[in-house]
């Protein structure tokens, strides 16, 4: 059987109660910051329209960037087990402002231990201890040395899990270039 080829008509722009409506619905599935929210609504209304829905929601407290941020960041470190770096590319990308990605970060990194939140990534990944030869044990150090990385762990992290693993084949080098004295 095919699939379902979707219509390729336009909808028609909705009045601005069922944006409204449709704006809630939209946040009741997944919370979204304001420009995500104006992304979905931008193919279903004027951006007049749009503005006056955005403002509505803030008015009544079902749209908030601050909130948004706090709330995706605590959810990424404490369920993803996130480093910050990446925690804050993330609230970037969803267009959350400078200031606001600062300060959910902040508040939320502040009393944790970055090198025991980057063994709790480990562990939930399930990342094995790098094993075999030199050579096998260099590239799954490597391996799993960018994966910290990319989870958003400084090197200062990732090296005191590899530290704890014992013996790294691979010279420490501080990639940040901040100094650990």
């Amino acid at each position: 059987m095919p699939f379902h080829k979707k219509s390729t008509k336009p909808k028609a722009p909705l009045a601005e109660p069922e944006l409204l409506d449709y704006a809630v619905k939209s946040l009741a599935a997944k919370m979204k910051s304001e420009r995500d929210l104006r992304r979905r609504l931008s193919p279903r209304a004027n951006p007049e329209a749009i503005d006056k829905v955005i403002a509505k929601l803030k008015e009544l407290g079902y749209l908030s960037d601050a909130r948004f941020a706090a709330d995706f960041a605590r959810l990424r470190q404490e369920n993803e087990k996130f480093g910050r770096r990446r925690v804050q590319q993330g609230l970037v990308q969803k267009g959350i402002a400078a200031s606001l990605v600062n300060e959910a970060v902040t508040k939320q990194y502040e009393d944790v231990d970055e090198a025991a939140l980057a063994r709790q990534y480990v562990e939930r990944k399930r990342l094995k201890q790098p094993s075999g030869d030199r050579e096998q044990r260099q590239k799954e150090t490597a391996k799993i040395m960018r994966r910290l990385i990319a989870a958003g762990f400084s090197s200062k992290a990732v090296w005191a899990v590899l530290r704890d693993w014992g013996g790294s084949d691979i010279e420490e080098v501080d990639v940040e270039g901040s100094s650990e004295e």
